[in-house]
């Protein structure tokens, strides 16, 4: 019997914006499980990848999060679909990011096996002139004091220099006799959670020169903890629970254990050094020290692979070992001083050796042939990988990739042309190819006359005004002397306010209050309208404008949304009450999963609601019952359904901040009709919709099929792409 296969994402929140590489990673695992060095992703994780059917990337040409959110109406299929979803950082050159040959590739990205003894490799003294490792630093072994920081490369990279503006109260170590290349080194690391701070510490490592650990101490942090990131530090709320050292505590331990002329060893220490909040003169950072072109690095995990031949951050721990981690710098760099750049440097060309190799054998198997549909016209020579992709590795796996879309969307060279096809043709062969092959990219677009910078930002006018429209509620009339702080405290325990006025247009008193979240407005409207506030009976309505007329069509929608199925949003909390307190409060709650504690992006405080995610979608819906009138420390709460997926509210707060029509006091506006080119564009967006739900029905159950918007990066703007993704189960429907 086959495995089902599933997919786990905690994207609740502000951690739902992904990277290109994250998206990279998640692909190339899928695709090859933990063969080539593929590993987990680092912020979801396929269960059973070994049984899956296949995976299918939809990606929407020059489309963003913009275009969903219009759309989102007309997307219907597509927003039932997949489970999870999550924001996508633009890229320039998307297509080149997704196969892995971009900038976003890192070196960590190559198959296994690339390590050798210096008489394996096969290179040249010329070649050797051209390593970064040996421009930098010479072919002859130096000592220590070589490979230290100066201060000019510290203040480049973001190290915690003395009297810098940044390290206002910082803790000096001390440490200030001068190095030699005798002085003692020490491997540090720390393990950082999210708090309404910023980053602060929550574990840390110190070992001396022979390994040994001399301090290994969990840290209590000093604001609320806002994500534990338990995937990457392996901490937790309960570990922290009976903890009583202070970061002080630590500043004060590690200055009497430093010896005067000690020199500290750390990946990226520049993170550690500032987490901490101290200040350390002598440093050799093993990201800079194993150096790359370009100002790429390599990961640890990588590095103490090939290097040292070591397997750490293992996927069946729990987040990292600080410790194990400060060791693997420490020997990092004793085998760079010890062997010297001449070694490290044939390291590294025999890994672009095997790349090159890899590439050659992908280009000689000719694989990539023509589909039905190519990308770009042949080029008459293809263009050198210097490094490989995912892609490669499939095809010397014995797999075939296919690669679907329109003529001149592609830049990467990897498939031959054919004539300009529309979306309809595509989706025909894809019907067809697409069950033949394990891995498939299809690309879709709405044709380069909707692709315009000029549309982009009408997109953009249009979402952000009625981004403004929904988060607006009128309430009124009120007596002429009515009291002010009485209506902002009743209307707040709807959630937070983003700015309350008096409407004086009127024969007699309105307020125009915005909010922050969409549930706050719409919980207004639910509960207070009808009700009685300072002293007078109101009505709570939202601006009647011609954009507003389906409002509650999308309401329903949203409250609808797979995302938001489990998820309740709770006001009127007391912002004293911290994240931890609010954990023991709902812990009584059945099934509870996620708490996402939302704050204000540039003063850090948290919000006086927050979001609950559940593992049913019944607990939930017991969950708002017993909630409704609940008293909480003094304070009775309001909740109702979700409407914004978590990946949204960071979204939604940075349009509700950059728009300008905060504070508008107009009931009626005048009818606009839509242009014909967006009525053209919505019908445009219905088709689309409807190939891909045509699409998903034809892939075999256990298929990985991820959509991309891949977002707009250009001179005109950016605007985030989107990312939906699942895998199909037995009825059709996305696998959690």
């Amino acid at each position: 019997q086959v495995k089902s296969c599933h997919l786990s994402a905690a994207l609740l929140g502000e951690d739902s914006e992904i990277s290109q590489e994250q998206l990279y990673e998640l692909l190339k695992y899928a695709a090859l499980g933990k063969c080539h060095n593929a590993a987990q992703p680092s912020w979801c994780r396929i269960y059973h990848q070994s049984h899956l059917a296949g995976v299918v990337v939809v990606v929407l040409h020059e489309m963003s999060q913009l275009h969903f959110y219009r759309f989102y109406l007309q997307f219907k299929h597509l927003r039932r679909m997949f489970r999870h979803r999550f924001t996508l950082a633009p890229s320039a050159n998307f297509p080149l990011s997704l196969y892995g040959e971009g900038t976003n590739l890192k070196p960590q990205n190559t198959p296994q096996g690339l390590t050798s003894t210096s008489s394996e490799c096969i290179t040249k003294s010329s070649d050797l002139q051209c390593d970064p490792i040996i421009q930098r630093y010479g072919e002859k072994k130096q000592g220590l004091t070589s490979y230290t920081l100066t201060l000019e490369e510290q203040k480049k990279n973001d190290y915690p220099i003395e009297g810098s503006p940044g390290c206002k109260g910082y803790i000096s170590t001390e440490c200030d006799q001068q190095r030699t290349d005798s002085s003692p080194l020490f491997g540090l690391d720390c393990e950082m959670c999210q708090t309404a701070k910023g980053n602060e510490v929550t574990r840390v490592s110190l070992v001396d020169a022979r390994g040994q650990c001399l301090l290994n101490e969990l840290v209590k942090p000093e604001s609320t903890v806002v994500n534990y990131r338990t995937r990457f530090s392996g901490i937790t709320r309960k570990m922290l629970l009976p903890v009583k050292t202070r970061l002080s505590d630590i500043q004060t331990r590690l200055k009497k254990m430093l010896p005067h002329d000690a020199v500290l060893v750390g990946h990226s220490l520049n993170s550690d050094l500032q987490a901490l909040e101290m200040i350390h003169p002598s440093v050799i950072d093993t990201s800079l020290l194993f150096a790359r072109s370009e100002g790429r690095r390599f990961k640890l995990k990588f590095l103490a692979k090939a290097v040292l031949g070591k397997e750490i951050q293992c996927e069946q721990k729990l987040g990292h070992d600080p410790t194990e981690d400060a060791r693997a710098a420490l020997e990092l760099a004793q085998f760079f001083i010890e062997q010297g750049p001449t070694k490290v440097a044939e390291l590294n060309l025999e890994m672009l050796l095997t790349a090159e190799k890899l590439a050659e054998v992908s280009q000689n198997k000719a694989v990539l042939q023509p589909q039905g549909c190519g990308f770009q016209e042949q080029l008459n020579e293809p263009p050198p990988l210097s490094k490989p992709c995912f892609l490669d590795c499939l095809q010397v796996t014995g797999q075939k990739p296919l690669l679907l879309g329109r003529q001149g969307l592609d830049s990467s060279g990897l498939c031959q042309s054919n004539l300009s096809t529309s979306n309809k043709q595509i989706l025909q062969r894809a019907l067809e190819d697409v069950p033949l092959s394990k891995f498939s990219i299809i690309q879709f677009t709405l044709g380069p006359e909707y692709l315009a910078s000029h549309l982009h930002a009408g997109l953009h006018e249009k979402v952000s005004s009625k981004l403004t429209d929904m988060l607006t509620i009128y309430a009124g009339p009120f007596e002429e002397n009515f009291c002010m702080k009485s209506v902002k405290k009743e209307f707040g325990r709807c959630g937070p306010i983003q700015s309350l006025t008096v409407v004086t247009e009127t024969f007699q008193p309105y307020v125009c209050i915005q909010y922050e979240v969409l549930e706050a407005a719409q919980l207004a409207v639910e509960c207070l309208n009808g009700a009685e506030v300072a002293g007078s009976c109101i009505k709570v309505q939202r601006p009647v404008t011609a954009a507003m007329l389906d409002c509650h069509v999308l309401i329903k929608e949203l409250e609808l949304d797979v995302e938001n199925q489990g998820v309740i949003y709770v006001a009127g909390l007391k912002k004293s009450l911290t994240e931890t307190d609010l954990q023991e409060e709902f812990s009584q709650l059945k099934d509870l999963e996620t708490l996402f504690l939302p704050k204000d992006l540039q003063s850090g405080k948290h919000r006086n609601c927050c979001f609950l995610k559940f593992q049913k979608t019944q607990s939930a819906v017991d969950a708002l019952e017993a909630i409704n009138g609940w008293t909480m420390k003094g304070s009775e709460l309001r909740s109702r359904n979700a409407l914004a997926p978590g990946h949204l509210w960071k979204w939604i707060w940075q349009m509700n901040h950059s728009n300008g029509k905060q504070g508008k006091h107009i009931f009626y506006e005048k009818m606009e009709q839509l242009s014909d080119s967006e009525q053209d564009l919505r019908k445009k967006v219905k088709k689309l919709d409807l190939h891909i739900k045509k699409l998903y029905r034809s892939l075999q159950k256990n298929t990985l099929c991820v959509v991309l918007f891949p977002g707009v990066n250009s001179t005109h703007g950016s605007q985030p792409g989107l990312g939906l993704m699942g895998i199909k189960d037995d009825e059709g429907r996305s696998a959690c």
